[in-house]
């Protein structure tokens, strides 16, 4: 007699064996539903700390050098119209100007380490090469550094600079105007001829009176340095009204 469909039995394991594992329909749509669910988690964890890396780091450290940038000028005011405290480094020596770059004043402050830079500042090298500060009259390379992503980005448009653009700093006393004469879009952060006092990787050979800008590329990245270099054409004195340099205007 032929078995009919009510009298089929199901396969069953081998004496002995432990039972295989059924995977049903429903256990594998619960499955890829938590795994989708652990993805989009993953997503936002992620997405969110972008944010708080590029955008809310912004906004810390430009409150933060905002309130410096107050005690300098404060402290500027109230000094007397020259000497010592045109040196004074507690708060900040000055600020930097870059019409190219969009970014408005830089508060310019000792060191280059991120305890520093993480505040929304640029900083000037101490060490491996230590920083000429054009105040003194000296020859030498004012070479800076500040962060192109993140805790303020000051340098983040530094690759709009070309040739021939401005860069002014400002301290209590003077107008240091340079102009960009130099472009090194990629090297290693090893690299520290780049600060020497002549930076003969900029074409220079002889002593003179220089600045140097510093950050990482590419966008996003510490792989490499970005490098622009620029040779001091004339001091400003300020004036009452601390009117700026024309090429600020």
């Amino acid at each position: 007699m032929a078995a009919t469909a009510d009298d089929t039995e199901e396969p069953t394991d081998a004496p002995g064996a432990a039972p295989a594992p059924r995977r049903t329909p429903g256990r594998i749509a619960l499955a890829v539903s938590v795994f989708g669910e652990l993805l989009i988690t993953a997503g936002l964890v992620l997405g969110l700390f972008v944010v708080y890396s590029l955008w809310w780091t912004n906004v810390i450290a430009d409150r933060k050098a905002d309130r410096r940038a107050d005690r300098v000028r404060d402290h500027w005011a109230q000094a007397p119209a020259s000497g010592p405290g045109a040196l004074d480094t507690k708060d900040g020596i000055g600020f930097l100007h870059v019409p190219a770059m969009d970014n408005g004043e830089v508060l310019v402050e000792k060191g280059t380490g991120t305890g520093v830079l993480d505040d929304g500042v640029a900083g000037y090298y101490t060490d491996p090469v230590k920083a000429a500060l054009p105040m003194t009259g000296k020859d030498g390379n004012f070479a800076l550094a500040a962060h192109r992503d993140g805790h303020g980005a000051k340098f983040h448009n530094i690759d709009r600079l070309r040739k021939g653009d401005p860069i002014v700093f400002e301290t209590k006393d003077d107008w240091y105007v340079y102009k960009v004469y130099s472009i090194l879009p990629e090297t290693s952060k090893y690299n520290v001829k780049v600060l020497s006092p002549v930076p003969r990787e900029s074409g220079r050979r002889k002593p003179g009176h220089y600045i140097t800008l510093t950050t990482c590329t590419p966008v996003y990245t510490s792989r490499y340095r970005y490098v622009v270099w620029g040779e001091l054409v004339r001091v400003d004195r300020v004036d009452g009204e601390r009117t700026p340099p024309e090429e600020l205007r």
